[in-house]
């Protein structure tokens, strides 16, 4: 049954008028007139009475009346509730380390919520082994981590790559070079255990035959900035994203030291459980972040 048709009779019938109905449907009366003989040519019966004093329902005509009130109303509420369904906010919980959740992110999610205004994201900031928790737990759907996780039960890939500097106060450490040997005796500030960033300093220096316990460790903090503010008040030197020190550097309020025999890399990778099916959303998200409008800051 054709839902136009059923509406101009419906129509027709509450304003008793050919006329009428044409006005409130924006159509001509002829028009009006086809689509009713169309219903009835549809269903092959008389609905409709024509005279001078406007229309009357035949009974047949009464069936589909009383049936098409009941059509036209659950139309009405299909189109608003799915009208309210596309105007709702899809909330997506990120999970992110603190490096690209601090330094990159922000602008991402800018550009990534002008693309889907109807998203909400979330974004919490904590280290690399918390986001793997949160992943696993259910918390977040997708997680950005630094340097890869052994779970199986995630899906990871690679988004970027980023080089750590060891950095120190120009006005405290006059020092524009140093060796393996020289590094581990200087007072050493250092993200927490669990930090992705404190995980590649580790490996890198196991890599050289190196243990973190023989640096000359005088702080462990849980944040890039408090690290940052600790070695630009000359309390101690770090080794720091690029990422998290780009402005620093650039205005000289940090300066790098280079290293003679050493160099510190980290991989980020955006992961979530393979268990689950994303929903749209995330493909979304995922797919943008991987692609090259995602904008890091």
């Amino acid at each position: 049954m054709n839902l136009e048709y059923l509406k101009t009779f419906y129509i027709t019938v509450k304003s008793n008028s050919i006329s009428k109905a044409a006005r409130l449907l924006h159509m001509s009366q002829p028009g009006v007139s086809i689509q009713l003989q169309a219903l009835e040519k549809e269903l092959n019966v008389k609905l409709l009475l024509r005279s001078n004093k406007g229309v009357e329902l035949t009974d047949a005509g009464q069936i589909v009346y009383d049936y098409a009130v009941s059509i036209l109303s659950i139309q009405e509420n299909v189109e608003r509730q799915l009208d309210a369904f596309k105007r709702q906010k899809t909330e997506l919980i990120v999970s992110s380390c603190t490096t690209v959740g601090c330094y990159a992110l922000p602008c991402t999610l800018y550009l990534f919520k002008e693309n889907f205004p109807q998203v909400n994201v979330l974004l919490n900031i904590t280290n690399s082994n918390n986001v793997v928790s949160n992943i696993l737990n259910g918390i977040s759907k997708i997680g950005l981590i630094e340097g890869k996780t052994s779970c199986p039960e995630l899906l990871q890939t690679k988004i970027t790559s980023d080089n750590l500097k060891l950095v120190a106060s120009p006005d405290v450490f006059h020092i524009n070079r140093v060796t393996g040997g020289e590094f581990l005796k200087l007072p050493l500030i250092l993200r927490e255990e669990g930090s992705g960033t404190r995980d590649v300093i580790v490996s890198t220096l196991e890599r050289h035959d190196i243990n973190i316990q023989q640096a000359n460790i005088v702080m462990e903090l849980s944040s890039s900035e408090a690290i940052k503010s600790a070695v630009i008040g000359g309390k101690g030197i770090s080794i720091l994203s690029q990422l998290a020190i780009k402005k620093e550097l650039a205005t000289g309020v940090l300066k790098e030291i280079q290293l003679a025999d050493l160099s510190f890399a980290a991989d980020y990778y955006i992961i979530q459980d393979s268990n689950i099916c994303p929903k749209s959303v995330e493909k979304s998200f995922t797919e943008f972040i991987l692609s090259s409008k995602r904008g890091f800051c």
